[in-house]
């Protein structure tokens, strides 16, 4: 049976790449080292207390609320 490890990181640049770092606990757990081949499995998780707020719109919430109202008709 494989070791599992399990952990959440942020993606981050490095170069023209992007990596995830690994907490150096977890890699003195598992002993990871430096050339090991390694599968990751990817899950995005998307915080939506951090999203709020982060897109901006031409018209108001109220606007958009009520057009899609109107599309619903009587």
């Amino acid at each position: 049976m494989r070791p599992i490890l399990r952990v959440r990181g942020v993606v981050r640049r490095i170069g023209n790449s992007l990596g995830l770092i690994i907490p150096w606990e977890e890699v003195q757990k598992h002993k990871i080292k430096e050339g090991d081949v390694v599968e990751l499995e990817v899950e995005r998780r998307v915080n939506l207390r951090e999203m709020f707020g982060a897109f901006e719109f031409s018209k108001s919430s109220q606007e958009m609320k009520d057009e899609a109202r109107a599309e619903w008709g009587d």
